[in-house]
């Protein structure tokens, strides 16, 4: 296997990154994977909810999908909680800053707002400002944000709902993370 031969990056050069670059693409392919499978350890987790992290999630990209939304929506609706079981307090920026380089602007503002804009429906019952999300009134995806939580986020909790299982979005999750679509 051709590797880079610096010890630290003051010493590396041209070639050491044209080694670097070569192997991109194939650390690129992993990261579908990866967040496959992150998805499915969140399977293992209720956090005291009505349903599992994972059936939330594919509740969310289930309504989504099934109301028309397009692919890059869909996957960014079932990975919104992707870091749930990782970062509970600051979940939504795990999520984002995966989808960022992939997704559209508004498309990352939902995910890395969505905590945010869902505490409407629950701060209040915990002690916090409800309305915390009204500091990004001026965002032009404010209203998408507040759609995203509505319909599909919020009611995404329910135990008779039925999904699609985790490998219906598989493929979805392929191509939006394949090496073919460089980072914006």
């Amino acid at each position: 296997m051709n590797r880079a031969h610096f010890t630290s990056f003051q010493e590396s050069t041209r070639e050491d990154w044209a080694v670097i670059m070569d192997h991109l693409p194939d650390t690129q392919n992993m990261v579908a994977e990866n967040a496959l499978h992150l998805l499915g350890l969140l399977a293992t987790d209720h956090g005291g909810f009505p349903v599992t992290r994972l059936e939330h999630s594919l509740q969310t990209a289930t309504r989504a999908q099934r109301d028309g939304r397009d692919d890059e929506y869909v996957v960014c609706a079932l990975l919104h909680d992707i870091g749930d079981t990782l970062a509970p307090y600051n979940h939504p920026y795990i999520a984002s800053t995966m989808v960022k380089p992939f997704a559209s602007e508004a498309n990352h503002f939902m995910v890395a707002q969505h905590g945010i804009f869902q505490g409407y429906y629950f701060w209040h019952h915990i002690g916090l400002d409800r309305n915390a999300r009204e500091a990004f009134r001026e965002s032009p995806h404010f209203e998408y944000t507040e759609e995203f939580c509505a319909k599909y986020d919020s009611p995404a909790f329910d135990p008779d709902y039925r999904s699609e299982p985790l490998e219906h979005f598989a493929p979805l999750v392929r191509s939006f993370f394949a090496d073919r679509r460089r980072p914006k």
